[in-house]
């Protein structure tokens, strides 16, 4: 997060409160099953195997691995590392998000789950570095991680500001998971079409600035 250029900072941002926002949406409908969040969802689906509750193990695999098929489409349609990549990912996030919404509308909606997961899988491609996910946009583990270092850094005579670049990135995904819940509230999964138009007026930004 901290090598990104400031335009690219904004980027990750924006795109970390999408995904606490889908996330959110997610998690209200699912009634505390993630959709970007794995770590979690693997607790469960160990604690479910464990105590012999296998359907929802089944479902909680069938989660998991929508989210490794989103991210392996994701680096495949990303093709390289450049702002054109992030674009691409942005637009087949935006398409994942506005059939999960489709979906949804027709009542289909392990359909728009699914979909909702391989979009959020798919976001993760946006930052690669060396084929690898260079920022975690949809999930806060590793970020508050490299915060407490940071502060550490800092009460050891380091970068006083190291810190923000780690804690804002939290922010903007806690920020989008409010935003989420309360358009769910009024909205439900219907509120997925405001982030695919999102998804895609970030890749419109992206090609633009590119272009510019």
């Amino acid at each position: 997060m901290r090598s990104l250029a400031p335009s690219d900072r904004w980027l990750a941002l924006l795109l970390a409160g999408l995904a606490g926002y889908v996330d959110s949406l997610g998690f209200l409908h699912l009634g505390g099953v993630f959709v970007s969040f794995m770590s979690g969802n693997s607790t469960r689906f160990a604690a479910n195997l464990a105590e012999g509750h296998w359907p929802a193990a089944a479902h909680l695999a069938a989660i998991l691995g929508l989210f490794v098929l989103g991210s392996f489409a994701g680096a495949l349609v990303a093709g390289g590392e450049d702002a054109r990549s992030r674009s691409r990912v942005l637009m087949f996030e935006a398409l994942l998000l506005a059939l999960a919404a489709a979906a949804a509308g027709m009542g289909l909606t392990p359909a728009a789950v699914g979909l909702m997961v391989m979009a959020m899988g798919a976001e993760n491609s946006v930052f690669l570095r060396n084929g690898e996910v260079g920022v975690s946009l949809t999930y806060m583990t590793g970020t508050l991680v490299k915060l407490g270092q940071a502060l550490a850094g800092a009460v050891k005579g380091g970068d006083r500001y190291a810190y923000k670049a780690y804690l804002t990135l939290w922010a903007g995904l806690s920020f989008g998971a409010v935003l989420g819940a309360l358009t769910f509230s009024y909205l439900g999964l219907a509120a997925l079409w405001p982030a695919a138009g999102f998804a895609l007026l970030m890749a419109l930004i992206v090609r633009l600035n590119r272009a510019a």
